[in-house]
């Protein structure tokens, strides 16, 4: 079964970069850096999720975004499935911080339960033909409105969703062109899916 076996950011500095996820979320070595002057202007079509267990582990993630020089999206607070926030990196990666639990159950960690990558599509059902196509495995369906794909021992999940709603769930404009400044590897590369995202065969991460 194919799946992601890494992600890399394309940033102007991977050295400060690699600061910020270290200090921020704890991800030394999860997700690479690769220098990039690649010309990006407003939202990128993707956003990185952090699930977590519980609503103080959110608040101590984003805090440390924060305090390390992320930008805030929206707020923590609780919701219909949960308590999360958003934030983005000074490398302009949207990330958001969440858990499906709305009560603590003990003190804050820094434990990260999953990472989970979602790319803002045109046309999810098409998106969908084409990753199955590509040798992926769909685990959860919601006709044209999101996907997710069956993770294996990936450390990073995928899911797809329209973009307009992923801007709007990130708190930013879903208007922007340019490089996505993201590079996947897994063993279903090398290609280019249908909005542009592009995979690489899988290979150890590039250190900053």
């Amino acid at each position: 079964m194919a799946s992601i076996e890494s992600i890399t950011l394309e940033v102007a500095d991977p050295t400060a970069a690699n600061r910020f996820y270290t200090a921020a979320f704890g991800l030394d070595t999860q997700i690479g850096l690769r220098a990039s002057e690649a010309p990006t202007t407003g939202f990128r079509g993707f956003t990185l999720s952090l699930t977590v267990s519980q609503p103080a582990t959110v608040n101590s993630l984003i805090d440390a975004a924060l305090d390390a020089g992320a930008t805030p999206l929206k707020p923590a607070s609780k919701s219909l499935w949960g308590y999360g926030g958003v934030v983005q990196a000074p490398d302009g990666t949207i990330w958001k911080v969440a858990t499906s639990a709305k009560k603590d159950t003990g003190p804050a960690t820094r434990q990260i339960d999953e990472i989970v990558l979602l790319l803002g599509v045109a046309d999810v059902a098409a998106s969908k033909r084409f990753y199955v196509d590509q040798g992926l495995t769909v685990a959860k369906s919601f006709g044209r409105v999101y996907v997710e794909f069956a993770a294996a021992s990936s450390p990073v999940k995928l899911a797809l969703y329209r973009r307009r709603a992923l801007a709007e769930d990130a708190g930013v404009s879903p208007d922007g062109i340019g490089s996505h400044q993201l590079m996947i590897g897994g063993d279903a590369g090398p290609f280019t899916d249908p909005d542009g995202f592009a995979w690489e065969a899988a290979s150890p991460a590039p250190a900053p």
